[in-house]
């Protein structure tokens, strides 16, 4: 596929997921059908989605999950300090790891 081809699929992902975030308080159903659709997309245009997308998609059941709506956001100090988003639909938790001041200011 061509850059023209997956530059048209990012900009229609992009359109879906917020189409998605307006309409998930009225129809939750078609918000997770927008979300369904721009998914396919990636797949067909094989494109990856961006990681603010892939993040407000479950992992486990592929529903999309907006914090204070269908999902719970948590902080966690303990080990290594990591953001833990947990599905309201299903119950699985992601655990996301937050970087901390050492590493990012290693990288700069």
């Amino acid at each position: 596929m061509d850059s023209n081809t997956k530059r048209i699929a990012m900009q229609r992902i992009q359109t879906l997921f917020r189409l998605a975030k307006e309409t998930i308080h009225e129809d939750p159903a078609l918000a997770q059908r927008y979300v369904d659709i721009a998914r396919k997309i990636a797949m067909a245009a094989k494109v990856r989605l961006p990681r603010e997308y892939r993040r407000q998609v479950c992992r486990h059941c592929k529903s999309f999950i907006l914090p204070g709506v269908n999902s719970r956001v948590r902080i966690k100090k303990r080990r290594e300090p990591h953001v833990v988003i947990t599905c309201l639909n299903c119950g699985k938790h992601m655990r996301i790891p937050l970087k901390t001041k050492k590493e990012q200011n290693s990288f700069e």
